[in-house]
């Protein structure tokens, strides 16, 4: 007995040690000790008041149809009287009427041109009056289509989803040109009008003329990820989070049927009752926790700014791996990363308290990993619903994006664009959890990536599709500053 006990220690103290060694010795970027604030950029006062125009325009996706002062019409003729040297300068033209496209020609028409992508439709805001726009609305420090500049910062819907990024692009290419500079490559920018409602008109047919001219971009950079405050899991750095690809998503619809009548009679069987314990079975019984590829790789990449404890996980994921996506899984936040999401959004039964409807409805939205399919997700749903009489029925699906490398000269330029600007962040891989335009224009290029270069905290990434949004003067004079970087260096 004392034998097997030796022999069982003497394998955990080597176990220990391959650990620790791998641990500091896995290669693990260099993460700069370079603690400096964010460069202090300033916008101009004009770039400020151009954004706070484009703000004021109330373009809610649900307005697009108004026949009368539409406010797209409002929004497309704007933009060239805000910014008449790129109007003069570019090549311009629609798409289905509100898809902007405009193409900056290059030097060398050889070379890939280079895709930035923006979208000008917003949220609606909850009770707010087009016929009385000032009217103050609870959780808004100023009306919410105002474009209220105070306290150092810019307010109103759109401002960082997406009318921001939007302007920055715009305000980057006119001090370029104003500059006299000219990029080695054809730039173009595409500006959706309606990715809060799929993209289907908007960057579904902008990416359908770039494939039908068989044009491909060296890349493709929009919206996604942004520059995390330090804190995340951890980590005592910001974080530039870089979507190299995005979650899938399939709604579906499942009516249970049972036998209804009077509630002074409750049958064996209710129909609410069984969708009930089908809505348990696809809370507790989901899809497992699993490691994709640009989580993997966003780990690594900021492995060296963790704690010796998570480092060693991380270096580890052979022996620790299963520990390791235990502990992403207990925080919905990361939870979101490492598995196939189920959320069950609506129920619904009779529609008076004393009558057992003899059909029930669950709707329940899965947010699918690269490597899900939906037919896997509908395979998982009609196990769980085995033995019950029920209807499956798929509202909407697609398939989760491929994913975009990030060791190519496309996803670096991201990390040199940002480097004079955040010199303490640390550029990784991410996996974006909600869906973008991003994800239509795979068909023209290989390298999609989806960066918006904002610093957040926690309490200002929450006022996205919220009450209050905003962003600060600082943030968006780094955002075009950034832009300009990129398309100036780019080659």
């Amino acid at each position: 007995m004392g034998v097997v006990i030796g022999a069982v220690a003497a394998v955990l103290v080597v176990l220990s040690l391959v650990v620790v060694i791998r641990t500091t010795t896995y290669p693990f970027p260099d993460i700069s000790t370079d603690q400096s604030a964010p460069a202090a950029v300033v916008p101009s006062e004009r770039a400020v008041e151009r954004l706070a125009g484009g703000i004021r325009i109330p373009t809610v996706n649900s307005a697009i149809d108004d026949a009368a002062d539409n406010p797209f019409d409002a929004f497309k003729a704007y933009l060239p009287s805000a910014y008449p040297k790129v109007y003069a300068s570019l090549d311009t033209l629609t798409v289905n009427r509100y898809g902007l496209l405009l193409r900056w020609p290059g030097c060398n028409p050889s070379l890939r041109p280079i895709l930035f992508c923006s979208h000008y439709d917003v949220v609606p805001v909850m009770n707010y009056d087009p016929a009385a726009p000032d009217t103050p609305l609870p959780g808004w420090d100023y009306p919410p289509f105002s474009g209220a500049v105070a306290d150092g910062r810019i307010y109103g819907r759109g401002t960082l989803d997406m009318k921001g990024m939007l302007f920055a692009i715009l305000e980057a290419v006119d001090a370029l040109l104003k500059e006299g500079f000219r990029p080695e490559r054809d730039v173009w920018l595409a500006f959706g009008f309606d990715e809060e409602t799929g993209g289907e008109n908007g960057a579904v047919d902008i990416a359908r003329y770039f494939k039908e001219r068989g044009m491909v971009f060296d890349a493709v950079y929009d919206e996604g990820g942004i520059i995390a405050a330090p804190g995340l899991g951890g980590i005592r750095t910001p974080v530039a989070l870089v979507g190299t690809a995005e979650k899938g998503f399939s709604t579906m619809r499942i009516t249970v049927f049972g036998q209804g009548g009077h509630s002074s009679m409750p049958p064996a069987d209710p129909s609410l009752v069984d969708a009930a314990e089908i809505m348990v079975r696809l809370h507790e019984q989901q899809l497992p926790l699993r490691l994709t590829a640009p989580v993997a790789a966003f780990l690594d990449r900021i492995g060296g700014a963790m704690d010796f404890p998570r480092r060693m996980a991380v270096a580890n994921r052979w022996l620790l791996g299963g520990m390791l996506l235990r502990s992403f899984g207990k925080n919905p936040a990361t939870a979101a990363l490492v598995r196939t999401t189920t959320a069950v959004t609506m129920a619904r039964g009779s529609d008076a308290p004393n009558v057992l409807a003899s059909e029930a409805e669950v709707t329940v939205n899965f947010r699918l990993l690269p490597g899900t399919s939906t037919g896997q997700v509908r395979r998982h749903v009609d196990m769980l619903c085995d033995g019950y009489r029920t209807e499956i029925e798929e509202l909407s699906a697609r398939e989760p994006s491929r994913i975009s490398p990030d060791d190519v000269h496309a996803f670096e330029m991201i990390g040199s664009s940002l480097a004079g600007l955040y010199p303490a962040a640390v550029v990784a891989p991410y996996l974006t959890l909600g869906g973008t335009d991003a994800y239509k224009y795979e068909s023209v290029s290989p390298n999609v990536y989806r960066f918006m270069p904002v610093l957040l905290t926690e309490q200002e990434r929450n006022t996205i599709h919220n009450e209050n949004e905003s962003i600060s003067l600082e943030n968006y004079g780094r955002m075009i500053a950034y832009f300009s970087n990129l398309i100036k260096n780019y080659r």
